[in-house]
């Protein structure tokens, strides 16, 4: 055992410790959160905008802050980017992390010397609680590769921009340095599919122990580890025990991996966005993420069910139920203020706050009253895989309004990596799981509004294919689980076998 893994233990010990204290008084954590950052932001425009001089409780913010998405709180960004201080936060931030919006094109999320160290402290601990709950440590000793975007930056008024990832590249402790790969001449080439093949070149001879990414870039990473050496990712990393994932729901793809990898390995699944760190997951026994209450952000949430009312219900921590599908607000110390943020979560637990990320508030399907989200259809499919020999590499799911004929159905686009045998009954399946879990859907089919939905298989490489073609292969890039429209569906169909 090295002095590193010797010392990870204990300090592991201590982390923990403070974490669940905080999360077992998670209420009353965030209630000083939301002061301080009142506290802080009072002198700002935006403070001085909306009195937060007169703001002593949750109910005066509500009044005085309206939820805004990127495109309403643009205005305030774009003083921020031309160089203006004290703006959405006192003086100026330290980067911008730049995200492609569909609606706002380039957006600017700001990062500020508060708020940065949160981003990189939260992705230390979600290891250090690993450690402390199952007391392995080996792979502090190894390799760990972590599947990023580039860490070249570029600047845009005097302050340094590029992805996050990128950005976060710049914050590797040192004692993890000699351990990190790629090297940094690898992790700055853009082209995604050469950037892998460098990948595989630099680690396919080093001991790997912790690989980290989203789950479909690691997957091409795996897949081309197997094609240059004929053997499982096990075999050719033999040390390798802790994947960390973020970014999409690991569920669909964990039968493949294990394949891939030849035998289970433990996960560890963040929930890290430009504008926060938010969650990651504390244990291997617990299903769900700790929301991160001590983390510089104050949350709000919105009934998904009421996001799209006039005057919908807008609760902080103290007020929501477990089961409840909620848009999340956030409020954060790099001046974000009443930010929706697109995402959808649901409680299993209140006290301590552990969540699950059920989707994308833009990203469901409602063509005919159904309101199908991405946890519903992420788990009719791996209810109908799992203990299967079925492989999914990739899928989405879009309204098909006007077929050629008969009645309207959700078409599921998948690229199977092992096809069922029947395709068909195994549709059928899938249809059968989505009546179950959403009664909309299931009255629609009942009352012949619908009829039961149709795959259609995408051709192997197909999804990575359409993502090239949109200029979005790799990186913090992913699929939309479902959509409301056929944007994405009537590109896919170029791929259809």
């Amino acid at each position: 055992m090295s002095i590193k893994s010797f010392l990870a233990k204990p300090f592991a010990k201590l982390v923990a410790s403070k974490f669940y204290k905080q999360s077992n008084n998670a209420v009353e954590v965030q209630q000083k959160v939301f002061k301080d950052l009142i506290a802080k932001g009072t002198n700002t425009t935006f403070g001085k905008d909306h009195k937060f001089s007169s703001i002593k409780t949750y109910e005066d913010f509500k009044k005085q802050v309206p939820v805004r998405d990127y495109e309403a709180l643009k205005p305030y960004v774009e003083k921020v980017v031309t160089g203006e201080s004290d703006i959405l936060w006192k003086g100026k931030p330290l980067y911008f992390a730049k995200t492609s919006g569909t609606t706002s094109g380039a957006k600017y999320i700001p990062l500020t010397k508060e708020s940065m160290p949160m981003h990189i402290s939260a992705a230390r601990n979600s290891l250090l609680l690993y450690i402390a709950e199952t007391k392995k440590t080996s792979f502090v000793d190894g390799k760990m590769i972590f599947l990023q975007g580039s860490p070249e930056l570029n600047e845009k008024n005097g302050i340094k921009t590029g992805r996050l990832s990128g950005i976060s590249a710049h914050f590797i402790p040192q004692y993890l340095l000699k351990n990190r790969l790629p090297s940094w001449e690898t992790n700055c080439i853009e082209d995604w599919e050469t950037k892998v093949d460098a990948i595989v070149n630099e680690t396919i001879n080093e001991n790997m122990t912790l690989i980290s990414g989203i789950p479909s870039w690691v997957q091409m990473y795996f897949e081309k580890i197997i094609e240059r050496t004929g053997k499982k990712v096990g075999e050719v990393f033999p040390n390798f025990n802790l994947f960390v994932y973020g970014g999409v729901n690991f569920e669909p793809y964990r039968n493949k991996f294990e394949d891939l990898i030849g035998r289970k390995v433990d996960t560890i699944e963040l929930y890290p966005a430009s504008e926060g760190f938010i969650a990651y997951q504390d244990s291997q026994n617990e299903k769900g993420m700790m929301l991160l209450v001590d983390n510089g952000m104050f949350y709000e949430f919105i009934p998904s069910e009421e996001f799209f009312e006039e005057n919908p219900s807008r609760l902080s921590l103290a007020d929501v139920k477990m089961g409840v599908n909620y848009v999340l607000i956030l409020n954060t110390n790099a001046g974000l203020w009443g930010y929706n943020i697109g995402d959808t979560v649901e409680f299993l637990s209140v006290n301590p706050p552990r969540i699950i990320v059920t989707g994308r508030i833009k990203h469901f399907i409602s063509a005919f009253g159904e309101h199908v989200i991405g946890k519903e259809v992420e788990h009719a499919i791996n209810e109908n895989t799992i203990n299967t020999t079925i492989g999914i590499t990739e899928f989405t799911v879009a309204p098909q309004i006007t077929p050629e004929s008969g009645l309207p159905y959700h078409e599921w686009f998948i690229e199977f990596d092992n096809e069922p045998e029947n395709l068909q009954d195994f549709a059928a399946k899938i249809d059968a799981s989505m009546q179950l879990q959403n009664i909309y859907y299931l009255d629609l089919i009942k009352g012949k509004i619908l009829q039961p939905l149709k795959i259609t298989s995408i051709e192997k490489g197909g999804f990575n294919n359409y993502m090239k073609s949109i200029g979005k292969l790799g990186g913090q890039n992913k699929v939309a689980r479902l959509s409301d429209n056929r944007t994405i569906a009537d590109d896919l169909s170029k791929f259809k076998i």
